[in-house]
Parts: structure tokens; sequence; C-alpha cells
């Protein structure tokens, strides 16, 4: 497993919401300015699905990444199973300053670990400052 993390000056209710509501995962779902998140679809349930569209905004390229919700604890856990196979999980921890998101997930085979690693901290800081600037 590789995991990362992040604290967002932000209470874990607002945290949850923009994690998990698709106008919100849309506008920070992305690595890097030249990718965007054009369609989110979340169904927030154990037993929902989720797909999120990942797409290079020169339209060279685009994926669908997705996956079924295991197990959905209200403000405090997402775990899910991806369409590849792959388990990953994500906490919301409340915390003195606001909330601690951690994300654990299984690395897939084609790219290195620490790209990987690097990817997923990108969106998950993009996230941080979404919230943190929708918050203010």
């Amino acid at each position: 497993m590789i995991t990362i993390e992040t604290e967002i000056a932000s209470p874990v209710d607002q945290v949850w919401a923009m994690w998990s509501e698709p106008q919100h995962i849309e506008r920070w779902n992305f690595a890097g300015d030249d990718w965007h998140c054009p369609k989110s679809v979340v169904d927030l349930r154990t037993g929902g699905r989720f797909v999120s569209t990942m797409a290079a905004r020169d339209g060279s390229f685009a994926f669908d990444f997705g996956g079924v919700y295991e197990r959905v604890v209200s403000n405090s856990e997402i775990a899910v199973l991806l369409d590849d196979g792959r388990k990953w999980i994500t906490t919301f921890e409340a915390t003195d300053g606001g909330t601690k998101v951690i994300e654990s997930f299984e690395p897939e085979n084609e790219n290195p670990e620490e790209m990987q690693r690097a990817g997923w901290q990108m969106i998950l800081d993009r996230f941080k400052g979404y919230v943190e600037a929708s918050v203010k």
C-alpha cells in the first residue's frame, strides 16, 4: 500500500462534501493544469459506484477512473474497490486545525510507485487548495 496525507484547515463535514460531491470533484480531481475532470458521477453508499473522467485539456487523451464503494462511513471513511481490482481507502480525521485526510491505495504495475505516490499527492494537494480557497 502507498499512503499519502494532508491536513486541511476546514471542518470534516465541509471536507467530506467537497470530496464526495460531483460538482466539487470536477474542480479539483486532476494532478496538473494540463488535465481536468470534465465529468464525475457519484452514488456514495456501500455498493454504489463512482466514475470520474480524467482528460488532457488539449483533447489528446482521456480515461475513466472508477470503482465500487465497499464501505462508506459518513465524515469518516470511504473504502473502494477500483475497477482494476485495487483497493483504495480514504479516511477523514478531525484535528484541532481542521481535518486530516489520509489515502492508502494499492499501486498499479505500469508505473513506478514513487511516480504514483507523487501523482496522487498532487491531486490531494490540489484538493486541499480547493477546499481552503472555497471556505474562506
